[in-house]
């Protein structure tokens, strides 16, 4: 394994993904990718990279291989876990990771104008929005924000689930975030035909996948 520490610009990764290279890849491959990134990047192995030399590469163009809908959340560094370098993905960032018509439009974009061949819905362990749409919060924006999360609480909860329906219930939380992340999935192949056929045809790949805070590890749905 190489020392994270190293100085030398030679052991640093400048390349930035062609389109070339992205047609080359199956949806797939591309899957297979993330998760090995997600290993390097759990096991402390994670690829050196010179960004500087990538930003000027990048400049000429761009041929990202996924868009991944994450959520806000500080702690979920989306590049970072799936050890990625710049111009590798397209990230969508809302607090919740739930879909709309900004996310769909911009997976539309990713996929149909760009080439991306992956969407991944990430969802993570213990995260806020979540726990304060199982409580119902109020606030601001933020109760229209947590109505499109709801649906997932309702879902979970209307299946008999034990225990307290609150923030505290972690396997309550969990089984909310998890559903949240399926119900994302069905909307986008709802709410966009024209994705929902290119996964049909075998082009594009619909997954996702929940992050866990204190391993780092990502775990893909079936």
């Amino acid at each position: 394994m190489k020392s994270l520490i190293s100085t030398d610009q030679n052991d640093f990764i400048g390349k930035v993904l062609t389109q070339e290279e992205r047609d080359k890849l199956s949806p797939d491959d591309i899957v297979a990718e993330l998760v090995a990134g997600n290993e390097r990047f759990v096991n402390g192995e994670v690829t050196l990279r010179n960004h500087k030399v990538q930003m000027r590469e990048a400049v000429k163009g761009q041929s990202p291989k996924a868009i991944v809908l994450s959520c806000v959340d500080s702690r979920v560094p989306v590049e970072d876990i799936f050890d990625q370098g710049i111009g590798d993905c397209f990230v969508a960032r809302v607090a919740g990771n739930f879909v709309n018509t900004d996310m769909l439009g911009s997976m539309e974009f990713a996929c149909l104008v760009a080439g991306a061949k992956l969407i991944l819905v990430l969802g993570h362990e213990q995260c806020g929005a979540i726990k304060s749409a199982v409580d119902k919060v109020e606030l601001g924006n933020i109760t229209a924000m947590l109505s499109s999360l709801r649906p997932a609480v309702e879902a979970v909860a209307s299946e008999g689930f034990e225990g307290e329906l609150t923030s505290a219930n972690k396997p309550f939380v969990h089984a909310v975030c998890e559903r949240n992340v399926r119900l994302s999935m069905e909307r986008i192949r709802s709410q966009s035909p024209l994705l929902q056929e290119k996964e049909e045809s075998g082009q594009l790949a619909i997954r996702g996948g929940i992050y866990d805070l204190e391993t780092g590890k990502v775990t893909l749905l079936d």
